[in-house]
């Protein structure tokens, strides 16, 4: 994985199960991981467990993408022909609703 959080980092964000009351397009989305048009939006994490809960969206497949767990050790393990996951070092903290790819998803499926 490129540019891989250090644990100092996962350890700033939320808990899992911490926002799951939330309104899915008021989760804050705390990290941004990609690989070509895959994209995981984070929002939660279980050190024990290595285990990432966000948005996932699986070759810009906007109608299948979903809210479920990230496994961090699966996501670091990714390798294409050479090509890593990438952490969106540009990223700032924002609600799910206010980035572009997940309200587009939303909009699609009606919700």
């Amino acid at each position: 994985m490129w540019n891989e959080p250090t644990e100092e980092e996962l350890n700033k964000l939320p808990a899992l199960y911490e926002t799951e009351t939330a309104d899915p397009l008021e989760t804050l989305i705390h990290q941004h991981y990609f690989i070509g048009s895959s994209d995981w939006f984070i929002s939660e994490y279980s050190p024990a467990e290595r285990l990432f809960f966000g948005y996932t969206i699986l070759n810009n497949d906007l109608l299948n993408s979903e809210w479920g767990y990230i496994s961090l050790d699966e996501l670091r393990n990714i390798n294409i022909r050479g090509i890593q996951v990438d952490r969106d070092l540009y990223w700032r903290v924002r609600s799910a609703g206010k980035v572009e790819k997940i309200k587009a998803a939303y909009d699609l499926k009606g919700f």
